[in-house]
């Protein structure tokens, strides 16, 4: 992925870098596609990074040479797809011998840690979410600053998170340690209502029935008061942004990502 520049990465080294240099990271960063280019999700690649510098990670990221993870062509049934994806990623991947890669993204972690090792890719997988709550608790994070105080945030489970890898404790830490009060939608954890965009139906015209799904869960998230919906998935977010917007709530309610939340309680934003 290269739509981010150096300036947008603060300096951060590609492994093509680090390896010309004799050096080898901690863990490979996968920005993802929505982390390279979509204009919203950039702001939490920027705030993840910002959070790895400021707690002392050695971490490279592909840059040019990282591709799609292959989860929405495998979802929407393009098998040959995802397998070329894959074997391409696998390659590069295994060619800088990465052994810990760290993502924001709940499908390219899933896609990563069950899928990719039928296929030879063999990795330890860590969603920003646990790697931020290990940060908190070994305190190279402080999370002081009080900007959450007296907000109310309710936290959504994701789909690939949450049921698909039994992810539910590290998120809802990370925004206790933010400082703000959570509050619980009435279907969470591995009740979870899905945000309607898994599956690849991000990428599809809406079909026939009402209500929108994201707009129920939208509702979901409205009823509980809060000022914040936490999120810790770039398709969550987008779904929640627009149903806010159908809501006319987007400037009462703000979405934020774990990471964002973090960043701006350690003041780094």
């Amino acid at each position: 992925m290269n739509d981010l520049n150096k300036k947008d990465l603060n300096q951060v080294s590609t492994m093509a870098e680090l390896t010309a240099r004799g050096e080898t990271p901690e863990l490979l960063f996968w920005v993802g596609c929505a982390g390279s280019y979509d204009q919203r999700y950039k702001k939490v690649t920027k705030a993840l990074i910002k959070i790895l510098n400021a707690a002392g990670v050695k971490f490279g990221v592909l840059g040019p040479e990282e591709s799609c993870s292959g989860d929405p062509a495998r979802r929407a049934g393009n098998e040959f797809l995802f397998q070329m994806q894959a074997a391409s990623n696998i390659q590069v991947l295994n060619g800088y011998h990465v052994k810990k890669i760290l993502t924001a993204c709940p499908h390219c972690y899933n896609t990563f840690k069950n899928e990719y090792p039928d296929l030879g890719g063999h990795y330890e997988v860590i969603h920003h979410t646990v790697f931020i709550s290990r940060l908190v608790e070994e305190g190279k994070l402080k999370a002081d600053h009080p900007v959450f105080e007296d907000v109310k945030v309710t936290y959504h489970d994701s789909c690939y998170l949450g049921r698909a890898n039994g992810e539910y404790e590290a998120p809802r830490n990370a925004v206790k340690a933010a400082g703000a009060t959570l509050v619980e939608m009435k279907r969470h954890r591995s009740n979870a209502f899905c945000c309607g965009a898994g599956g690849a139906q991000i990428f599809r015209e809406s079909e026939k029935g009402t209500p929108e799904i994201y707009d129920e869960r939208t509702h979901e998230a409205i009823e509980t008061g809060a000022g914040v919906i936490a999120t810790a998935c770039p398709f969550c977010m987008t779904m929640f942004n627009d149903g806010l917007k159908n809501e006319g709530k987007e400037k009462e309610i703000k979405v934020l990502d774990i990471a964002e939340m973090i960043a701006r309680s350690e003041g780094l934003l």
